[in-house]
C-alpha cells in the first residue's frame, strides 16, 4: 500500500482492504534467513560507527592540524596517511615538533612498518613527504593539539577494530548466502558483489514471499507515487515508505553496478539525457536501485542467472529500445 492518489488506485485499495489482501506474505521463521537479517543489522551499525569515527577525526584535525587533511586526495582511503597519523599520534604522542626533529627517513621507516602490520605492502612516499612538510604548519589551535591528537589516536584504533569486525561480519553474511545456494545467482548481476547482495537480502528476507518484483520495490519505498484525481495531476515522487535499511542497501549497490554493469550504465545515461521526462542524476540512481531489486527478485525466484539481454530487452526475443519508464 502506498499513498498514490488516483481514482483507479483508490478503488483497488478499497477492494484490497475489504478482502484483507496484502502485497506480500509475512516473513516466515527460518534459521538461515533470520541469521542473515541479524548479521545485516550488525553490519549496518558498524558502518554507522565507522562513519562517525571518520567525521570525528576530520573535525579534530580541522581544529588543531588542518594541514594534515590536504596531504592526500582521499585522506581516509589512503593507508599511508592513516599509518603516518598512527605513528605521529602513538609513537610521538602527538608532538609534531618531535616527529620533525626525528627526520623524514625515520618517519618513512615507521610508516612502512605500520603499513606492513596492517596488511599493506608499501607506502606512498609522496604522501609521507607531504605530511612531514605539514608538521611545521602553524595553522590550528596549538593549545589543544596534544589532547586532540591523542583522541585521534584512540579513534583510529576504534576505526581499525570496526573495520576488522565489518570484514568478519561480511564473511559470515556471504557464508549464509552459500548455505542458501544464492551466491552464484545474485553475483551473476554484473557489478553486484556478494556482500552487496547479502546486505539487500538481509533487509528483504526470502524474496520468494513477494509475488511480484514491484512488491519488493514498494517494500523499499522506491516505487513512484502518483498524485492524480479526476482532472488534477500532481507531481510524482518516491513514496519513501517501507524499509529505510533496504532502500539504503539498494542505493549502495548502485555505485558499483552503475560503473561495471553496461545495462545499468546505459540506462542511467538514457534517463539523464532523454528529451521527455529527463531525470536528475539522483532520480536516475533511484531508478537503478529499484531495477537492482527487481532483477534480484527475478534471479532468486526463477533460479536463473542474470541475463544482460533479458535485462535490456525483456523476454521478447525481438530487441526493443530501452524503456523510458523511470
Amino acid at each position: 500500500m502506498t499513498s498514490d492518489k488516483t481514482d483507479e488506485k483508490d478503488a483497488v485499495l478499497i477492494a484490497r482492504l475489504t478482502a484483507q489482501s496484502r502485497c506480500y506474505i509475512p516473513e516466515p521463521v527460518d534459521e538461515s534467513w533470520g541469521r542473515l537479517r541479524h548479521l545485516g543489522a550488525r553490519r549496518s551499525r558498524l558502518i554507522v560507527d565507522m562513519v562517525t569515527q571518520v567525521q570525528q577525526i576530520r573535525a579534530l584535525l580541522e581544529c588543531v592540524w588542518p594541514a594534515a587533511l590536504d596531504t592526500a586526495r582521499q585522506p581516509f582511503r589512503s593507508r599511508t596517511r592513516v599509518a603516518v597519523l598512527r605513528v605521529i599520534c602513538e609513537r610521538d604522542g602527538g608532538d609534531l615538533d618531535r616527529t620533525h626533529r626525528l627526520g623524514l627517513p625515520r618517519l618513512e621507516r615507521a610508516a612502512r612498518r605500520e603499513i606492513t602490520r596492517a596488511g599493506g605492502q608499501k607506502p606512498s612516499l609522496r604522501i609521507i613527504r607531504n605530511l612531514f612538510a605539514a608538521l611545521t604548519d602553524p595553522a590550528g589551535v596549538r593549545a589543544h593539539r596534544r589532547g586532540a591528537l591523542e583522541q585521534v589516536d584512540l579513534l583510529l584504533s576504534d576505526w581499525a577494530e570496526d573495520q576488522r569486525r565489518v570484514a568478519d561480519t561480511e564473511a559470515r553474511m556471504v557464508g549464509v548466502l552459500d548455505e542458501l545456494a544464492l551466491t552464484d545467482l545474485v553475483t551473476s548481476i554484473a557489478g553486484l558483489s556478494a556482500v552487496g547482495a547479502a546486505a539487500i537480502l538481509a533487509e528483504t528476507g526470502d524474496l520468494t514471499r513477494f509475488p511480484t518484483a514491484r512488491a519488493v520495490v514498494k517494500h523499499a519505498g522506491l516505487a513512484p507515487r502518483e498524485n492524480q484525481s479526476g482532472a488534477f495531476t500532481g507531481r510524482a515522487k518516491l513514496t519513501g515508505h517501507g524499509r529505510p535499511g533496504l532502500r539504503l542497501a539498494a542505493w549502495r549497490g548502485v555505485w558499483g553496478t552503475q560503473l561495471a554493469n553496461p545495462v545499468y550504465g546505459d540506462r542511467y545515461r538514457h534517463l539523464t539525457s532523454r528529451e521527455v521526462n529527463r531525470l536528475t542524476p539522483t532520480q536516475a540512481q533511484a531508478a537503478i536501485a529499484a531495477t537492482i531489486l527487481r532483477h534480484l527478485h527475478a534471479v532468486v525466484t526463477t533460479g536463473r542467472r542474470w541475463d544482460p539481454h533479458i535485462a535490456r530487452h525483456g523476454t521478447d526475443p525481438t530487441p526493443t529500445k530501452i524503456s523510458t519508464a523511470a
